[in-house]
């Protein structure tokens, strides 16, 4: 791998890949969170790589007073991948404005609340049983999660811009 690592917009001629990755990696295009569901492949993406290669991928969606970062995913971890697309997220939502940036993980993903704390982001709330809810809309999200632990919880972090 050569070259510089850089975070920028997903381009046109990349949306039928975004489509296709999130079939694969998420169950679908479809994401269900706060109760919304969302066509996860038409929101704003960025994507982070190096020379050639793709290495992370966040997506995101601005309703001001705030931006929620709906998808990020590092393709590679412990390489800085999601700090940078976090930050891309976070530098967006400065430019539009947003009071905060907020998303939503799940109980079991414990990597995820690690890496958002370590961020300066703040866990806010936690609606018991929302993804037992949102199975009802998105039958594919599964059961059982990161560590053998069983998916119920949506858990809301934010970061409150100055």
């Amino acid at each position: 791998m050569s070259g510089r690592r850089r975070v920028r917009a997903v381009r046109a001629d990349e949306r039928d890949w975004l489509t296709g990755h999130l079939r694969l990696a998420w169950g679908g295009a479809t994401i269900v969170s706060r109760g919304r569901t969302r066509e996860v492949s038409r929101l704003p993406a960025l994507v982070c790589t190096q020379g050639a290669d793709l290495l992370g991928l966040a997506t995101y969606e601005i309703t001001a007073p705030e931006c929620e970062l709906v998808t990020i995913e590092a393709f590679r971890r412990r390489e800085g991948v999601g700090t940078a697309l976090l930050e891309a997220v976070i530098k967006q939502a400065r430019r539009h404005g947003c009071a905060r940036v907020c998303l939503v993980t799940t109980n079991d993903n414990l990597t995820a609340q690690r890496f958002y704390e370590r961020h300066g982001l703040a866990f806010v709330a936690l609606q018991a049983g929302a993804v037992d809810e949102a199975r009802k809309l998105k039958p594919q999200i599964p059961l059982i999660g990161e560590n053998g632990i069983e998916i119920h919880d949506e858990l809301e972090y934010e970061l409150r811009l100055k």
